[in-house]
């Protein structure tokens, strides 16, 4: 806490201090003179040492104090001699203190030993001279914090409302703690300046001690000078996005008043169309002619284009492997173009033969309005499971909205052609279809990769669809699927963010056709890593007699409960049950659930965790696998 102690007319006991300050130089310059008398191989030699802080009872306190010790810090990394050993206790005793105090104990003591004598004593250094090689000198530090100082009166001095005093949020009787006051700073003027005050000035607070009462006073000493609304915006950096993509877009209007929040919600918008790198918002440190505050927006854009693979492996369904391409400003509105080839059904114990998946995508942000977008997909799919074989052309196209921060809709029209043979009987099938979508995403992750630590993630689906090749086959599947996640940090149970549960539900249901006029791909199937691990794929439902393959089902339901653990920085473990079942002719909820349970192992990366998940059916089917393994990038959901 940058604290002025303006001890002269506040404290009785100033000269007695001084006194002992200019004892302790003196002692101070006689162990130096003894140091420095010390033989040269003494300077040059390492010496190991051990060091111990003496806890004190306050757990934040400890972690605070050994992280701010440099005998504990470059124990390892920065091997001194004896006599830097020395320098080294002396300045921990400073930095301690400043510790000490900015937690509110100001009249600490920390006491610093090296093989049992004091810093100062002048034998010190040929005692630590005189260990043996292979011993190391012991460090003890003895932390006596002294008793805790409070806040007793705050004080602003200067022009604020009401509202921006409350922004302060000190009262009388909180601890004297040197973060806390600070913070209260910054959120002082922060308040003042979303008010419009652009040029107001808090000054660093001012501290006055009271030992008998074991109390600090504060002073804020605040000019809040005249309120202003942003001047001439400024765009610079661009190359290939056009500008005026830029400023059609841009959440922040000359003439408006001043705002930092809003300039930082402007920041975080322009990054989010992923076509920019860094993006900074700079106000003027002086006003323009108008008295207006000019504002600089500095963009850096990323790399136009962008390779990348991806890999994946279960043993139901096999290996995978691809390559994506990415043009991230096509046009030079922040369009996008991908382009994907992955190789799947690479073996597996449902696939009987090598697949692939290509497609294109383009993606306009922005369309005929702000957080509206446009899409178009092609693909094309081959694939061979044990429930049927399909090759497969498709396309659709999508307008997508993002009605609130969490909520986002769409609504598009969707062609497939495709040839499907179930059972060895060959159909063609043309369908049309117009899928509805809502999401909800409250865990603030855009990257499905990432990995969540709280909130919900949600969809509801509604597909009409008419087929018009096959007689009778108008029908509409809905399906609706939920994660929650919940931080046991919340709950007091460890660190933010390294212990979570995690919980999925899925159901879905087809209305207006029967299992068998509908296409097998448009069915539902469970099994597999998306609905119920521990058992292969697209096996759980019902089942053609007398092989035994999958017939796919009119309704599904699926549920998991999954504890996620972090272990160090990269590492994580997982346990989880999955459960859930496929009714061939009837409603959700109305099947026997199959269970599976297992474990998982993760390696957390700058791109999403790297998943390995080892499950087990508890409710084994007839013929099924013993057990699954599944690898890939990202949590399962």
């Amino acid at each position: 806490m940058h604290c002025s102690r303006l001890l002269a007319d506040r404290s009785p006991g100033a000269s007695l201090r001084d006194a002992r300050a200019v004892s302790r130089a003196l002692r101070l310059l006689l162990t130096a003179i003894a140091l420095l008398s010390g033989t040269e191989a003494q300077a040059a030699d390492p010496q190991p040492y051990t060091v111990a802080i003496a806890p004190t009872q306050d757990g934040r306190l400890d972690a605070a104090l050994k992280d701010s010790s440099q005998l504990e810090s470059l124990r390892r990394s920065g091997p001194v001699s004896a006599l830097a050993l020395i320098g080294r206790a002396r300045d921990d005793v400073t930095r301690l203190t400043t510790v000490l105090e900015s937690f509110g104990y100001y009249q600490s003591q920390v006491t610093v030993t090296v093989s049992g004598k004091a810093l100062d004593d002048p034998d010190l250094p040929d005692a630590i001279a005189s260990l043996p090689e292979d011993i190391a000198a012991a460090v003890a530090v003895a932390v006596e914090p002294g008793r805790l100082y409070h806040l007793r009166q705050i004080t602003v001095d200067g022009e604020v409302s009401d509202a921006e005093r409350r922004a302060l949020g000190l009262r009388s009787g909180d601890p004297a703690n040197a973060v806390s006051v600070l913070e209260a700073q910054a959120r002082l003027l922060n308040a003042l300046q979303e008010d419009g005050y652009a040029f107001a000035k808090v000054d660093a607070p001012v501290a006055y001690e009271d030992p008998a009462e074991l109390a600090l006073d504060v002073v804020f000493q605040v000019v809040r000078g005249a309120r202003a609304d942003i001047g001439e915006i400024r765009i610079t950096g661009l190359k290939r996005v056009h500008e005026s993509l830029v400023r059609e877009r841009l959440l922040l209007q000359s003439g408006e008043p001043y705002s930092p929040g809003k300039m930082d919600r402007a920041r975080r918008d322009l990054l989010a169309l992923g076509v920019f790198s860094s993006v900074t918002v700079h106000a003027d440190e002086q006003p323009d002619g108008a008295g207006r505050v000019p504002v600089t927006i500095a963009l850096q854009e990323r790399l136009r284009h962008t390779l990348g693979f991806n890999t994946a492996y279960s043993t139901d369904l096999g290996g995978s492997a691809g390559v994506k391409w990415t043009d991230r400003d096509s046009f030079g509105g922040a369009e996008q173009l991908n382009l994907a080839a992955t190789a799947i059904d690479l073996g597996g114990h449902a696939t009987t033969g090598i697949g692939y998946n290509v497609g294109a995508q383009l993606v306009k942000p922005d369309y005929r309005r702000r957080d509206q977008s446009l899409q178009f997909n092609v693909a094309t799919l081959k694939q061979s499971l044990q429930a049927y074989d399909q090759t497969a052309v498709t396309g659709s196209t999508l307008v997508t909205r993002r009605i609130t921060p969490d909520w986002t809709a769409s609504i598009g029209l969707s062609a497939e052609r495709e040839q499907i043979t179930q059972e060895s009987i060959v159909r063609d099938y043309t369908l049309l279809g117009v899928p509805l979508n809502a999401r909800y995403n409250s865990t603030g992750l855009a990257n499905p990769l990432e990995d969540a630590i709280h909130g919900v993630r949600a969809s509801v689906s509604v597909t009409p669809t008419k087929s018009l090749t096959v007689a009778h086959a108008t029908f509409v599947v809905a399906q609706a699927d939920a994660a929650a996640y919940v931080d046991l940090a919340g709950l007091g149970w460890g660190a933010p963010g390294r212990g979570v549960v995690a919980m999925r539900a899925l159901i879905g249901e087809v209305r207006g056709a029967g299992p068998f006029d509908l296409p097998p791909d448009q069915r539902f199937y469970g099994g597999g890593s998306t609905t119920v691990r521990g058992f292969r794929y697209q096996s759980i439902g019902p089942r053609f007699i007398p092989d035994g393959n999958p017939t796919g089902g009119t309704a599904i339901d699926a549920g998991t409960v999954e504890y996620r653990q972090r272990i160090g920085k990269q590492l994580g473990a997982a346990v989880f049950v999955d459960a859930g079942s496929v009714s061939g002719d009837g409603h959700p909820l109305q099947g026997r659930p199959s269970v599976g349970a297992g474990i998982g192992l993760r390696y957390y990366t700058p791109i999403g965790p790297i998943r390995l998940d080892v499950a087990v059916p508890v409710t084994r089917l007839p013929g099924g696998d013993a057990f699954e393994i599944y690898v890939g990038l990202g949590q399962v959901f």
